[in-house]
């Protein structure tokens, strides 16, 4: 490790003498087009797609929000949400370092998070802010410690209620600076306010985006076993990707329920995340267990990935896994319906399919998940469950990050000194 982050500190003297050109800073690099000759390129390395909640939680407090990096880099960018809020959001100042142990951070790794040269900023109603670039040796899943001060904030602030991580809350006042985590004394397990991570990566890198559903959330999984983890630890060499997490649980497709469908969160979850060129879409089940028609499902699956293929991004349906429990129970038949059209007619609007019933279905009784593959709710599945999922998708269909294939060798030369 020590040899590699050297190699990423040689990138970055490269990078200082202009001996490789960087995107403008104060612009994403487009989601679609990759950096000429495979050079630094900015890419989404953590996302997480918020719902609305009590600003009331946050305000006048630091947070300590602890996210993990899917890409290794010399610089690091946050972005900061007030997408629910019918007012301002004020961060008054902001900091990223190294997470260490419960709310502490690694001695010395602490950096100062500037937002347009002043140490704060404040976003308006419905926006998502980015921060300048901060120079930070991000790792790939080596988690960080964001901290925010919020001197105040509007009565609903953007938060992901299930992080399946501990982050942080202190006691009212700014403590962005402080390294030992002692004024942090309320964990949570939610992510609020902070939404993104983008990393200047040496060499161009694209990322996946797994939008969905509970299922994509991880509910009934433990920390690191959502099928977004599983998949990240099959793509190596040069089918490595950051994989990142869109999932909201009890979502819908087509409602709005439990935060914004996923045609209305497209452009933070897709559109405007730098270096994301392929979606996995896996939603249907919510919609199907309120009422909804396989006809109605099919016809948002369709139109979610027109639009993306349009915007030239690589789109993958899957089909909806099965269930027993309450009204997902009820709703087999049109489940049924659903994934029949997915298998026959489903490549006609996307770049694949991928059968994730099948993956998980118990075999003598497919309108039900496996009993190995349950999280004992007859809905969610387990940690087992989720790396089927993860197992169920042909990764050689996915973009993945050619220009990391020609820098494989000198990776695994540098690591071995």
């Amino acid at each position: 490790m020590r040899a590699l982050l050297a190699w990423l500190t040689g990138v970055a003297a490269l990078l200082s003498v202009g001996l490789v050109a960087l995107p403008p800073s104060a612009a994403p690099a487009s989601a679609t087009a990759p950096a000429p000759d495979c050079g630094a390129a900015w890419v989404g390395a953590w996302r997480t797609s918020p719902q609305p909640g009590s600003g009331a939680d946050v305000a006048g407090r630091t947070l300590r929000m602890i996210a993990t990096p899917q890409a290794t880099g010399t610089e690091l960018r946050i972005r900061v949400s007030n997408r629910f809020g019918a007012s301002p959001l004020q961060v008054g100042s902001a900091s990223v370092g190294l997470a260490g142990a419960g709310a502490e951070l690694v001695s010395g790794s602490g950096r100062p998070v500037t937002f347009d040269g002043a140490p704060g900023v404040v976003v308006p109603p419905g926006a998502e802010w980015a921060s300048d670039p901060v120079t930070f040796v991000a790792e790939r899943g080596r988690a960080v410690a964001v901290s925010l001060f919020v001197p105040t904030a509007p009565a609903l602030v953007s938060v992901h209620p299930v992080a399946l991580t501990t982050s942080y809350v202190s006691e009212p006042g700014s403590v962005v600076d402080d390294p030992s985590g002692a004024a942090f004394t309320r964990p949570v397990t939610s992510w609020s306010v902070l939404s993104g991570l983008d990393v200047l990566t040496p060499r161009t890198e694209h990322a996946v985006v797994l939008v969905g559903d509970s299922i994509t959330d991880g509910v009934g999984a433990t920390a690191g076993t959502r099928w977004s983890d599983a998949l990240a630890e099959r793509l190596t060499g040069a089918l490595t990707m950051p994989v990142l997490n869109a999932g909201i649980s009890a979502n819908q497709l087509v409602a709005g329920v439990s935060g914004p469908p996923p045609a209305q969160r497209y452009a933070t979850d897709v559109a405007d995340v730098p270096g994301a060129t392929d979606v996995v879409l896996h939603i249907g089940t919510n919609d199907l267990a309120a009422g909804r028609s396989a006809g109605e499902v099919t016809a948002g699956l369709a139109g979610y990935a027109d639009r993306a293929r349009a915007d030239g991004h690589r789109v993958f349906l899957t089909t909806i896994t099965p269930s027993n429990a309450g009204a997902h129970g009820l709703a087999t038949a049109q489940r049924d319906a659903v994934n029949r059209w997915l298998r026959t007619e489903g490549a006609a609007h996307a770049d694949g399919v991928f059968d994730f019933a099948a993956a998980v279905a118990d075999p003598s009784d497919p309108t039900r998940l496996a009993a190995a593959y349950d999280s004992g709710d007859g809905l969610h599945l387990s940690p087992a469950g989720y790396r089927a999922l993860a197992g169920a998708v042909d990764v050689g269909r996915l973009t993945g990050s050619p220009c990391l294939a020609e820098d494989a060798a000198q990776v695994r030369a540098s690591a071995a000194r």
